[in-house]
């Protein structure tokens, strides 16, 4: 079968941790407002409205019906193609760093937006250069940290041993999109995390992934998605 994935076109966003399982895993999927534009987004999510719809995207239409949020679908996904782990307490546990990662992209949006969501950066520029800067010094370290942990929690070369798990890949995804939004930062502190920058570097190896990266499907990082570089937000 093939899925049917909805999230906004001209951005990565949230729905980039999905593709890039999906991708991985050499999984069938349309990119329905990619093909459509937003205005279909929109009517589909009008549509579904006081159903078993969803609150935003991304979503995923499925055999099962609609699956919504970034690790929900990921959870999905990870049980029906084998690309989680197959006990209960490890997908559990794998859940738990989707759901973390979730937190650190509310919190990566914050920073650019910490006044007002549907503000523009340009109206909140002072308040963003102070969020920027506790971002920078006192959660990215945080972060990162759990993640380089939780990557030595396990044996194996991977998030939970000796195959790629949804996990690896949206890792995959914080460590680019952070040297995209944040590279003399990042730039400073990745020696700290050998762990976590050597699984991107073997997510990125992966002949999905690879085929992915090279391909148009995988739109550039810019300034309309959620991880963005404005260079006086960034410092080492």
């Amino acid at each position: 079968m093939t899925y049917r994935l909805w999230y906004w076109p001209g951005i990565q966003g949230r729905g980039e941790f999905v593709r890039l399982a999906l991708e991985a895993g050499g999984i069938a999927y349309e990119d329905c407002a990619r093909e459509q534009g937003a205005e279909a987004l929109i009517a589909d999510l009008d549509g579904r409205a006081g159903g078993r719809g969803a609150f935003a995207p991304p979503y995923l239409e499925t055999p099962d019906g609609i699956v919504s949020h970034v690790a929900n679908i990921l959870a999905y996904l990870g049980q029906a193609h084998g690309i989680a782990p197959l006990a209960l307490a490890d997908r559990q546990w794998l859940n738990g760093i989707q759901l973390t990662i979730a937190d650190l992209v509310a919190e990566v949006h914050n920073v650019h937006h910490p006044v007002a969501m549907m503000d523009y950066y340009e109206d909140q520029k002072p308040e963003a250069a102070r969020a920027a800067a506790q971002f920078r010094g006192g959660r990215m370290p945080k972060f990162l940290g759990y993640f380089e942990a939780a990557l030595g929690a396990n044996p194996g070369d991977w998030l939970m041993g000796e195959t790629w798990s949804h996990g690896d890949t949206s890792l995959f995804q914080i460590v680019a999109g952070l040297r995209y939004m944040l590279p003399q930062r990042m730039a400073a502190i990745e020696g700290d995390y050998p762990k976590l920058i050597a699984l991107h570097d073997r997510v990125a190896g992966l002949d999905g992934i690879k085929a992915y990266l090279a391909s148009k499907r995988r739109i550039a990082f810019n300034t309309q998605g959620i991880f963005r570089h404005y260079p006086e937000l960034d410092a080492a």
